[in-house]
């Protein structure tokens, strides 16, 4: 077991959720906050930066998950590492992204 792998998919599993968001607004056409705009993380950038900042977080991923080590669906630290990756992101990309968008004071009915 090498620590440095789950390293690895642990922030395979950072990027991979990191380009969910950006590659999907891109595809619907719609602005979404990215390192590009200005202010960075907080202004707007385009679909089409977005569909290419997604895509290079996909490639980012897929280069740590699949090319580090031998990466085993079947291997508990692994996908815990991985797992943890993709929540942490998730939990912060929720709390960045719902300041801009109302997620996080929604009105309920």
């Amino acid at each position: 077991m090498n620590w440095l792998h789950d390293l690895a998919y642990l922030f395979g599993g950072a990027f991979l959720s990191n380009a969910v968001p950006h590659f999907v607004s891109g595809v619907m056409g719609q602005p979404f906050q990215s390192p590009f705009a200005k202010p960075p993380g907080q202004g707007l950038s385009s679909s089409t930066v977005n569909v290419l900042w997604g895509f290079a977080n996909i490639v980012i991923a897929y280069l740590l998950i699949v090319h580090v080590g031998s990466f085993d669906p079947r291997a508990l630290d692994q996908i815990v590492a991985f797992g943890a990756g993709v929540l942490i992101i998730g939990l912060m990309s929720a709390r960045l992204f719902g300041r801009f968008h109302g997620g996080n004071a929604p009105t309920g009915s």
